[in-house]
């Protein structure tokens, strides 16, 4: 859900889903908008997790959607659904991310 533009991301798995916790996941993200981006995520007892790298600007890509786009790596360590968070000046979104067990 995006409020003011959209929001589209590119998840890049190691394996066939679902995402599990202990493995790192990398997400592309297309986000409309002005400024920089900024990502936070929670896990679903609602503890902060902190990135593994990013957001990282791309010059270019054959990702072809809306928006400037930036790479984020994420670790979850925690089972359930987890809301990250995506801001920009004048757009925001929240996608939701359910991660099973290892």
């Amino acid at each position: 859900m995006a409020t003011g533009g959209t929001v589209y991301g590119l998840l890049f798995v190691t394996r066939a889903p679902p995402v599990r916790v202990g493995e790192e996941l990398k997400i592309v993200w297309r986000i409309t908008g002005k400024g920089d981006l900024a990502v936070t995520y929670e896990s679903p007892s609602a503890r902060p997790g902190v990135l593994t790298f990013g957001p990282t600007a791309h010059a270019g890509s054959t990702y072809t959607r809306p928006g400037d786009e930036w790479g984020t790596g994420f670790l979850f360590d925690e089972p359930g659904c987890w809301r990250i968070h995506l801001e920009r000046t004048t757009v925001s979104g929240d996608v939701w991310l359910d991660v099973a067990a290892s």
